[in-house]
């Protein structure tokens, strides 16, 4: 009987999410020379990376915050909503307090400022992959502070329709911008029975009686950009 070599440690792989190509191939490529750290995707923006860690279902993903199509405190919502042991790391350089808070709310496991080091962005994402939570070292104070009730944590913007569920609002937003079940479909990476179960739930919740009648109480409410 043979007995083989050691197992390897188990490797962490991530997703990198930045709108910025030169940003985003770079922390790519550094990632990639650690051990035991396996890049298995990439995406320019919120709403391809739905559809990227949907297939790469990678344990980390860093994610920058501002970025077209769909932000990343959106993004890491509907992907710590789906599946909450993802672990999602921002990198940004929103160091706002408001925005902060909004992105641990929406399941950030970490916090870091571009310019952060090498290291300490790789400690950040082998923390976040152990089930920690990391904040960049000129941040922690401030986050600490926030946890203890030291300062005033700022209350959440009030939601329009709290009645809906996080993917009701998502595509009610999408609903008053005049797009069809088929397109939203696509742009979610669901399926259209999903968007049709979305779509009756919204009529019924904000009783509307079809789809006029709720792009207009949409918009009203500053959904669709008008």
């Amino acid at each position: 009987m043979s007995v083989g070599p050691p197992s390897a440690e188990p490797e962490i792989t991530v997703v990198v999410v930045d709108d910025h190509q030169i940003v985003r191939e770079g922390l790519a490529a550094l990632l990639a020379a650690l051990p035991g750290i396996r890049v298995v995707g990439s995406a320019a923006d919120g709403r391809e990376a739905l559809h990227v860690v949907g297939e790469a279902h990678p344990d980390v993903v860093v994610m920058d915050i501002a970025m077209p199509e769909l932000d990343g405190i959106e993004a890491t919502r509907f992907l710590v909503g789906r599946r909450p042991e993802l672990r999602v790391v921002m990198l940004t350089m929103n160091e706002d307090d408001e925005t902060i808070l909004s992105a641990i709310r929406a399941g950030a496991r970490g916090y870091l400022l571009k310019g952060s080091g090498a290291l300490e962005v790789e400690h950040a994402i082998r923390a976040a992959a152990e089930g920690g939570m990391v904040f960049g070292a000129a941040l922690a104070g401030r986050v600490a502070a926030f946890f203890a009730g030291a300062v005033a944590v700022p209350a959440p913007r009030e939601e329009p329709f709290g009645e809906l569920t996080e993917r009701e609002r998502t595509v009610l937003e999408l609903i008053a911008e005049g797009r069809s079940n088929d397109d939203i479909a696509g742009r979610l990476y669901v399926s259209n029975k999903t968007v049709r179960n979305a779509v009756s739930g919204i009529y019924a919740k904000l009783h509307a009686s079809g789809r006029a009648e709720a792009i207009v109480k949409a918009r009203e409410a500053g959904y669709g950009g008008n």
